[in-house]
């Protein structure tokens, strides 16, 4: 691939494109930009990473075991996993009271309802922002919930 194509993929990746258009065999075909599994950002030959991550914790003020157990697992995951990122930056845990007046910018940048986890992975300064309802099914197991969104993470970070 010449340079050209190169940044013109470069580019539609941080204007938020969707889908990037290559050349298969003489046929195009669509190759989706984001991959939905590890979260990162892909090019053909190209990966760009989260240079910041931001995990939100969205709850409401009276909080069932489930919704505290969510937070408590992914502040566990960020403290004890990937603490140099944490203490560093790279990774910001944030708890949000969605019925809190003061929190409604973020509940709207987020379009959080109710209780919720997002990680919100941050390239080139623009927002990647994902809700992870997986969480949701591993509540009930602290290793595995731990495990994976531990992998999910690093993943995001590229490492």
């Amino acid at each position: 691939m010449n340079k050209k194509i190169i940044i013109g993929i470069i580019t539609l990746v941080f204007l938020s494109a969707v889908t990037v258009i290559v050349k298969n065999n003489g046929q195009q075909s669509a190759v989706n930009s984001v991959n939905e599994t590890a979260n990162e950002i892909q090019v053909p030959n190209v990966k760009i990473y989260a240079e910041k991550i931001e995990v939100v914790h969205f709850h409401g003020t009276r909080q069932c075991w489930t919704c505290i157990t969510v937070g408590k697992y992914a502040l566990k995951t960020i403290r004890e996993k990937l603490s140099k990122d944490y203490q560093d930056g790279t990774i910001i845990f944030k708890d949000i009271n969605v019925e809190l007046p003061e929190n409604t910018d973020i509940v709207i940048k987020y379009q959080a309802r109710g209780s919720s986890l997002f990680v919100n992975a941050i390239t080139g300064g623009r927002d990647i922002i994902e809700e992870d309802i997986k969480v949701w099914s591993l509540v009930t197991d602290e290793t595995q919930f731990v495990d994976y969104f531990e992998k999910k993470l690093k993943n995001l970070l590229g490492k």
